[in-house]
């Protein structure tokens, strides 16, 4: 009795020293774009790999990469590429240029108020609306109301992607509004009938998406999943992740699971694009 009092025991101990094991906590930082996708994964992955927690915040792409060079966070979620410079910082602080990983597709939509009467815009009248150039909607075939601009705020990968690759690196007209994150644009051009703002085609909801062409007598495109993957729309990008070194153990597992079948399904419930057709 003795010896099978010992082994109950032993059993116990081992039961309750396995539940105190601490979990594996990673930290994922950056992008407001990408903050409802991962905050999924890391939802998604957490139900079958409960010895991993996660900690997910925005802030911006630009905060955090800052992040990453300062070693405060292991996944940099950044939805425009890193620049050289960053990259330089990395090499300086870590001896590693880092690692990129793409792990979704995102067209980068433009918002305008549901009772718009504009259904479809050049690149070029994208540009000149948001650089100033363009004022008034009657000058696009709407009303005689003047055109109130929503953007995101400077630290943002979205921002820096737009600016780059729509205004073709022209700054902002002074009258736009920045604001903190993606939703924040949809909120107020969905509140504003003379509204148009930029982001993400999963946060658009409640508002109207235009749909796009290249150029002058080129097609104009909507920002669906079909055109994106074809590259037929055209203002679309990868999202990334960055990490400082070559992931290992619990990281490098969370990682090829957000690659794989079941993280790029997440993708597409979220309402973003999936890397691969």
């Amino acid at each position: 009795m003795k010896l099978r009092g010992f082994f109950v025991l032993a059993f116990t101990l081992l039961l309750t020293s396995a539940a105190f094991v601490p979990k594996k906590t990673i930290t994922i930082k950056g992008s407001d774009t990408m903050v409802i996708l991962c905050q999924r994964w890391s939802e998604k992955y957490s139900e079958k790999n409960q010895n991993v927690q996660f900690q997910v915040t925005g802030g911006g792409s630009g905060t955090g990469i800052a992040a990453l060079i300062n070693g405060t966070t292991d996944i940099c979620a950044s939805s425009r590429p890193i620049k050289p410079a960053e990259v330089e910082q990395l090499k300086t602080k870590f001896n590693t240029k880092g690692i990129e990983v793409k792990v979704a597709r995102d067209g980068l939509s433009i918002y305008v108020h549901k009772s718009n009467p504009v259904k479809k815009l050049t690149i070029e009248q994208v540009m000149k609306i948001f650089t100033g150039k363009i004022t008034n909607w009657k000058e696009l075939g709407g009303p005689d109301k003047k055109i109130m601009l929503y953007s995101r705020e400077n630290n943002s990968g979205t921002y820096e992607f737009f600016k780059e690759h729509v205004l073709n690196k022209q700054d902002f007209d002074s009258r736009a509004q920045h604001m903190p994150g993606t939703a924040a644009v949809v909120n107020a051009v969905a509140k504003d009938v003379n509204g148009i703002g930029y982001g993400g085609a999963a946060y658009g909801k409640d508002i109207k998406e235009l749909a796009i062409a290249s150029g002058a007598g080129k097609e104009y495109v909507i920002p669906n999943e079909a055109n994106i993957l074809s590259g037929k729309y055209p203002i679309s990008r990868f999202l990334y992740f960055y990490l400082k070194e070559r992931p290992q153990n619990e990281m490098k597992a969370f990682i090829d699971w957000v690659i794989a079948k079941d993280g790029q399904k997440v993708v597409n419930e979220v309402g973003y694009f999936p890397i691969k057709k």
